[in-house]
Order: structure tokens, then sequence, then C-alpha cells
């Protein structure tokens, strides 16, 4: 009898190991070169000089990671805003992202990843057109396409919710922050490499700070912009930060 149980027990976290996970839905993004920071010369210094980046085909998440898929992978939900697992997951840190796509990986056989901070603004340009707000340049459209202080009532939102941008993205400015691969250095752009760049060459195993981008449900205006940017160091959580997958071209 004792066996038998020890049997089904063991059948039992076997079969919970190799449970199918839901995996993020991704777009295609074609690759491209353009104009990478302050283009509508309204931002801050570390968004100059503006500079041209080229970038290979890449895939991003349509939505940024919710709760929901969290758990599914972690087995806990870490958020400070719960009871919605729809919602993107936030209140978790760089180093605790990279753990979470470490075990994806593992489970799923793919090569997700971080997207770097130009991949990331390109593609909440719609592919690097020129827009201030990932969607559009009009302000009073923002409404259309951002959770922000005006219109969120200080409340994370489910994912999906508002208008996409051109390429069928979801939320890149707005709700909540998106932790990127890239070390922060405010001079990075006098630098920066034009093919495929992916920030300062430092080694990540020290609490350096890390690029955000997007801004938030309770953020204003400014800081939704496209060219906007932002960091946390490596162990920093936020309950309004999370952030969006990307995953290389095989």
């Amino acid at each position: 009898m004792k066996m038998n149980i020890l049997f089904f027990t063991a059948l039992l976290l076997f079969m919970f190991s190799q449970r199918v996970i839901a995996e993020p839905e991704m777009v295609l993004v074609e690759g491209g070169c353009f104009q990478m920071g302050d283009i509508f010369n309204k931002g801050d210094d570390d968004e100059r000089p503006v500079h041209e980046v080229c970038l290979d085909d890449f895939y991003i998440g349509k939505y940024e990671v919710t709760q929901r898929e969290w758990m599914e992978v972690m087995g806990e939900n870490p958020s400070a805003h719960q009871d919605c697992d729809d919602c993107p997951v936030e209140n978790v840190s760089w180093k605790e992202i990279k753990k979470y796509i470490k075990k994806l990986n593992r489970k799923s056989d793919k090569k997700y990843r971080f997207l770097t901070e130009a991949e990331w603004e390109y593609a909440a340009r719609s592919g690097g057109k020129d827009e201030q707000w990932a969607g559009s340049s009009d302000e009073v459209l923002l409404d259309d396409y951002a959770w922000f202080e005006e219109n969120s009532h200080a409340q994370i939102q489910p994912v999906g919710k508002k208008k996409p941008n051109g390429l069928g993205l979801y939320d890149m400015s707005g709700n909540v922050d998106e932790f990127v691969w890239d070390i922060y250095n405010k001079w990075y752009y006098k630098e920066s490499p034009k093919h495929n760049p992916k920030g300062p060459k430092h080694k990540h195993k020290y609490d350096r700070p890390l690029v955000y981008r997007g801004g938030t449900c309770i953020s204003g205006r400014w800081p939704l912009r496209t060219a906007s940017r932002n960091a946390y160091r490596q162990n920093t959580k936020s309950p309004f930060c999370g952030f969006r997958l990307a995953c290389s071209i095989q």
C-alpha cells in the first residue's frame, strides 16, 4: 500500500513537471534602421544625441507578461495588485525576471529573452516611425492607446484593452513600466554602436542600474513618450514595473 502511494505521488509530480504551459503571444518585428532618441527635441539629456540604429528581425510579446503567465511558470504571484490574472505582473526585480525567463525557456524549449532598449523603442514606435507615444504623436489620441494618470483611476489594468500600435502591440505606453536588458548610462547614446546595440559593455553581476521604459498607469504624459528613459537597480522591485518578452529569430 505504501509503495502504491509513493508510486502515484511520484507519477503526479512527474506529470505536473511535464505540463504544457501557455506561452506568450509573440509578434514578428521586421528589422530595419531608424533614428533613435529624442527626435521631437522635447526630452532629457539622456535621450540625446539622436543616432541611427539598425536592428535584425526579432519577436516581441504582444502584451506585457501577465500575472497568470508568471504563476504558471513560477508557481506564485508576487504582484502588489492582485485578483487580476490578466493584469501585468509587477513587483518583480530584474534579477527575478531573469530567473523567470530561464525557467520558461527550460519548460518551453524556446529562447525567450529581455528586449534590448533599442528593440523596445523601435517596436514602440511601430517599427521606427516618428511616434511620440506608442501608436500616435497626437496628444489628443493618447487616451485611446495608453493607461495613465488621466484615465486609469490609479489602477493597473488588464492587458490589451486599449488600441494597439502599428505593429499590433498593446500597452507599450502606460499601464506598467517595462524592464529591458540594457545597463543604464546617461551618455550611452554618444557611443552606441549602430548595429544591434545592447547597452554599455559592463557585466550584469553587479547591482548596476537597468533601463526600464514605457511609463505607468499613475504617470503623466511625459514618461509615456517612446524616447523616455529611466532605470532601477537590479534588485529593485516596483508595484508599477513589469516586463515584456523578446525572442530572437532562430
